[in-house]
C-alpha cells in the first residue's frame, strides 16, 4: 500500500501558513530555486507538489505565461486557488505524485519544478522519468530536496542509511514522514532519468530570515538544510 504523505487537515493549514515568511521555504529554498531558475518570462511551467501556490504566484509574478499545478492534497490545493485567485493562466489539478501524470503532454513544459517534495515520495524513479516526459527537449528541471548531510545530522545512524524517517515541524507538534537518501542516489537518479546538471547548489537562507526566525537562519549558516539543482533534458 502506497503511503499517504499529503499534509491535510490541521498540517496542511500550517504548512501553508509557515511556508509564506518562514525562514526554511520562503528565505532558503524559493530565492535559491528563482536563482536557478533565471528569466521565466514567457515559459508554461508545471509545478508537481505545488503546495498552496507559492510558487505557481511568483512565477506568475516574474512573467511566466502559464502555470499548472499538481497537488496531492486537497487543503493545500485550497490554499493554492486561493493565493492564485482568478488567473486564467492558473490550472491545478489534485493528483497522487506516486502516479503517472497522464493528463499532461508529451514536451508541453519548458520548465518544471519539484520543490521540497522529491524525498516524500517511494516512486521518485516513475516521478523523474514522468517530468523528463514532459519537458520540452531542452526544458528545465528545478529540483529541490532535503540534504543528506542534514539529515544524517537529524537522525544519526549512518550516511547510507535510506530509511523513512520522522521529521518535527518546529515546535508546532506536527511532524512529516520522507525518505533519506544519499547524494549519490539523489543525483544517480536525476542522471539515469536522462538529465543532465546544469548547476547544484546548497543554499542558505537569505539575510531576510532573520528579522523573521533568527535563530534559525542561523542554523542554516551551520548546517546545509536543503540542495537544490538545475537540470536540462537533452
Amino acid at each position: 500500500m502506497r503511503l499517504n504523505t499529503a499534509y491535510e487537515g490541521a498540517l496542511g493549514d500550517y504548512f501553508a501558513e509557515s511556508a509564506t515568511d518562514g525562514p526554511y521555504n520562503a528565505h532558503t529554498d524559493r530565492p535559491a530555486m528563482f536563482a536557478l531558475a533565471g528569466d521565466v518570462t514567457g515559459l508554461r511551467a508545471l509545478d508537481v507538489g505545488c503546495g498552496a501556490g507559492h510558487y505557481i504566484a511568483e512565477l506568475r509574478a516574474r512573467g511566466a505565461a502559464e502555470v499548472v499545478g499538481v497537488e496531492g492534497s486537497a487543503t493545500l490545493l485550497r490554499h493554492a486557488r486561493e493565493r492564485v485567485g482568478s488567473d486564467a493562466a492558473v490550472t491545478l489539478h489534485q493528483h497522487d505524485l506516486e502516479e503517472p501524470l497522464a493528463f499532461l503532454s508529451d514536451d508541453s513544459f519548458d520548465l518544471a519544478v519539484a520543490a521540497l517534495v522529491h524525498h516524500h515520495l517511494e516512486d521518485r524513479e516513475q516521478l523523474l522519468a514522468e517530468l523528463h516526459r514532459v519537458l520540452r527537449p531542452g526544458g528545465t528541471l528545478l529540483l529541490s530536496t532535503v540534504h543528506p548531510t542534514a539529515d544524517w545530522v537529524w537522525h544519526g545512524g549512518s550516511y547510507f542509511d535510506e530509511d523513512r524517517v520522522e521529521t518535527r515541524f518546529g515546535t508546532s507538534g506536527f511532524t512529516n514522514s520522507h525518505r533519506r537518501m544519499t547524494m549519490q542516489t539523489f543525483l544517480g537518479e536525476l542522471l539515469d532519468a536522462g538529465f543532465a546538471l546544469e548547476r547544484l547548489v546548497e543554499p542558505r537562507a537569505a539575510e531576510s530570515a532573520r528579522r523573521v526566525d533568527e535563530a534559525r537562519y542561523l542554523k542554516t549558516l551551520q548546517t546545509p538544510f536543503f540542495v537544490a539543482v538545475r537540470m536540462r533534458k537533452d
